[in-house]
C-alpha cells in the first residue's frame, strides 16, 4: 500500500462537503484548530452552498473534490462532515492525478465510499472525526493531529463480554457498515480476505443490520478475515414487535462459525471519542482481557 506524505507545518489542508451541508459558523471551530496545527486551510469553492439537504448540487460537490484531488499544492483533503450524497459524485471522479500524487482523505461514516475506493487503488486513507465534530472530543482530534503528522497512534481498550480473544495481523479496511452494504457489487466494493474489517454505525434499525450482516456474509466479506473490530453501534432502533437480540449479539451470531477474534464497542464510528484509524495500513490485533490495536 501506498502511503500518502505526512503532513508538516506550513502544509496546506482542503476542506470540502462531499455530502450535507454546512455553514461557516459550524465550521469555524475546526479551521481555528486545524490553524492552530500550523496547517493552511484551504477551503472548497462550493463549501456553503446549499442543495436540498446537500451542500450543493452533484456538479458542484464533484467540481469542488475534483479540484482538491487534483491540488498538488493541498496534502490532505478532509470532508467537513458526512450524511449522505458521496456515492453520488464517486463515478464523476477522475482519480488519474490523485494516484500519482497521493494525498490524505480523511473522514468517516459517508466518506466510506471514499475509503473503499481508494483503497482499491492501494492508498491508505484515514479513517478519523470530521470538522464538525472536532470541539466534541479532544482526544479524538488529537488522534487525527497525530494520523495527519505521523506520529505513532496505537490503542489499548477496554474489553466486552461479547469479544472473541485471539490475535490477528492484516491490513485494517471498512467503515460505516450501511455504506458498505450500499456499495456491494459496486466498483467501489473491497475485498476483505486476510483483512481486519472493522465496522460501526448509527440509527439503523436492528432488523436491518442483521440484513447487511447477511448480505457481508453471503457476499464471501465475512469468510476468511483475519479479525473484525466493532466500532459504535450507536442509536439502534428496533419494531414495536422487539427484534431479539442487540446489534453486538447480531454481529456475532453472523460470525459465529468463524474462527477469527471479534472485538466489540472499540472507540470509533458515530460516538465522541471517535479515534483515528489508517485504513489500509497492516495492524496487529490482540482481543483479551486489554486489547491493543498497534500499526505495524
Amino acid at each position: 500500500m501506498t502511503i500518502p506524505s505526512y503532513l508538516k507545518k506550513g502544509d496546506k489542508i482542503g476542506i470540502v462537503a462531499c455530502a450535507r451541508k454546512i455553514s461557516k459558523e459550524e465550521l469555524q471551530p475546526a479551521i481555528d484548530i486545524l490553524k492552530g496545527w500550523g496547517l493552511e486551510v484551504v477551503l472548497s469553492k462550493n463549501l456553503f452552498n446549499s442543495y436540498h439537504q446537500f451542500s450543493g448540487t452533484d456538479e458542484q460537490r464533484t467540481e469542488d473534490l475534483q479540484t482538491m484531488l487534483d491540488d498538488t499544492s493541498v496534502k490532505a483533503v478532509i470532508s467537513a462532515r458526512g450524511g449522505y450524497g458521496t456515492v453520488r459524485i464517486i463515478d464523476n471522479l477522475d482519480f488519474t492525478t490523485f494516484k500519482k500524487n497521493s494525498k490524505w482523505i480523511v473522514g468517516y461514516s459517508d466518506i466510506t465510499v471514499l475509503h473503499s475506493h481508494i483503497h482499491n487503488f492501494g492508498i491508505e486513507t484515514i479513517h478519523a472525526t470530521m470538522p464538525v465534530n472536532f470541539e466534541k472530543n479532544e482526544e479524538a482530534a488529537e488522534t487525527l493531529r497525530k494520523s495527519l503528522f505521523g506520529e505513532i497512534i496505537n490503542y489499548e481498550f477496554q474489553s466486552h463480554p461479547l469479544n472473541r480473544k485471539g490475535i490477528a495481523e492484516g491490513l485494517l479496511v471498512g467503515g460505516n457498515l450501511s455504506l458498505l452494504y450500499a456499495l456491494s457489487g459496486s466498483v467501489s466494493d473491497i475485498t476483505t480476505k486476510g483483512k481486519i474489517l472493522f465496522i460501526e454505525d448509527l440509527d439503523e434499525y436492528l432488523y436491518h443490520v442483521d440484513r447487511m450482516m447477511m448480505n457481508l456474509k453471503r457476499s464471501g466479506k465475512l469468510n476468511g478475515l483475519a479479525g473484525l473490530i466493532v466500532g459504535g453501534m450507536t442509536e439502534m432502533k428496533d419494531n414495536s414487535v422487539p427484534y431479539g437480540k442487540s446489534a453486538e449479539e447480531i454481529i456475532l451470531d453472523a460470525v459465529k462459525e468463524y474462527n477469527y477474534p471479534v472485538c466489540f464497542n472499540f472507540p470509533a464510528g458515530h460516538i465522541e471519542k471517535n479515534l483515528a484509524l489508517y485504513f489500509g495500513r497492516n495492524c496487529a490485533l490482540n482481543v483479551g482481557e486489554k486489547s491493543t490495536l498497534n500499526y505495524k
